[in-house]
């Protein structure tokens, strides 16, 4: 990454929690002088954007490190880390707003100091719009995944604070009572939604889920163009942090020299590395047709991918088929 996308990227981030802070004053405040659980659940979204940013920070910082005597694999999974931290932080908001709203909507509290409220969450709406103007600019520049991943996490926030103005002026312009904590219960639902979603993916990862069977296929497919290997099988993808992990056994001429083999193997895992960076390659090579693996890890995963014709004349074509 050069220095002037590196600097782009960290003004984005310093952005994203410079707005966080504001608008965490301002909304505190507004909590307090409304009463509003729909303004209460916005805090509690902003303060969480806050930890978040934190959070994520701390996360790619240590996701960054380079492996060690005591994590051979490096330090992925403290992304994962981290967000699971934030979904645990985002599921007790969402509870705890959700208990105040049914509260209060049972108690029958009506709102105070609408317009104060409703100036609040349009300073948000205008802090949030150019916050995500400047991000797009910088993910136009640098292409940076975090950014971008903020960037679709303040566009939700748009929505959030919309909503609160919404329950504000119904509560106590249109006299529709119940319209706050029937909002608030709305973001709280939210909440739990967003924390539910992330998850999956956390799960995924700390569970070393298999890549999606795209990626898979684009990976094989590419494996397939080589001439000098005849059949993939025992192929086992999974990723950590930033970084993609592959390992397989390829099957190969069993006439074929040991220099031969290593310089086949180096010059396909730089093919692989080309189109599949960040990723830790590993390649087992075997005479052809030899398997020690039991059922369907023993099996030829190159036909599933690749036009079988092509893939047979291939195999005619080095002796194989």
């Amino acid at each position: 990454m050069s220095m002037e996308a590196g600097a782009l990227n960290r003004s984005a981030a310093f952005a994203s929690i410079g707005s966080a802070l504001l608008l965490l004053a301002l909304k505190g405040w507004a909590a307090w002088s409304t009463g509003s659980t729909a303004m209460l659940g916005s805090l509690a979204d902003t303060a969480l954007d806050l930890v978040a940013s934190c959070a994520t920070l701390a996360g790619v910082w240590v996701a960054a490190m380079p492996a060690d005597d005591k994590h051979r694999f490096g330090h992925g999974k403290a992304e994962a880390i981290a967000a699971l931290f934030q979904i645990v932080l985002i599921s007790i908001s969402a509870l705890a707003i959700a208990a105040r709203a049914i509260e209060q909507f049972w108690a029958g509290g009506r709102t105070a100091a609408a317009g104060d409220g409703i100036v609040v969450s349009l300073v948000a709406v205008g802090t949030t719009v150019a916050l995500l103007a400047w991000q797009r600019y910088v993910i136009r520049r640098t292409g940076s995944l975090a950014i971008q991943t903020d960037n679709v996490h303040y566009q939700s926030d748009l929505l959030l604070n919309i909503a609160v103005i919404a329950a504000l002026a119904l509560d106590q312009y249109a006299g529709l009572k119940g319209a706050d904590p029937l909002f608030g219960l709305g973001i709280a639902g939210w909440l739990g939604w967003s924390a539910w979603s992330a998850s999956q993916d956390v799960i995924e990862q700390l569970m070393d889920h298999e890549w999606p069977a795209e990626k898979r296929d684009r990976f094989l497919a590419l494996l397939a163009r080589n001439p000098d290997i005849t059949g993939v099988h025992d192929l086992r993808t999974r990723t950590s942090g930033n970084r993609d992990f592959v390992q397989f056994h390829v099957w190969i001429d069993p006439q074929m020299t040991l220099g031969r083999a290593h310089a086949v193997m180096d010059a396909m895992e730089a093919r692989l590395q080309a189109e599949f960076p960040d990723t830790e390659i590993i390649i087992h090579p075997e005479p052809d047709g030899h398997v020690d693996e039991i059922g369907p890890a023993g099996e030829d995963v190159l036909p599933h991918v690749c036009d079988v014709e092509d893939y047979l004349a291939g195999r005619r074509q080095e002796g194989r088929a």
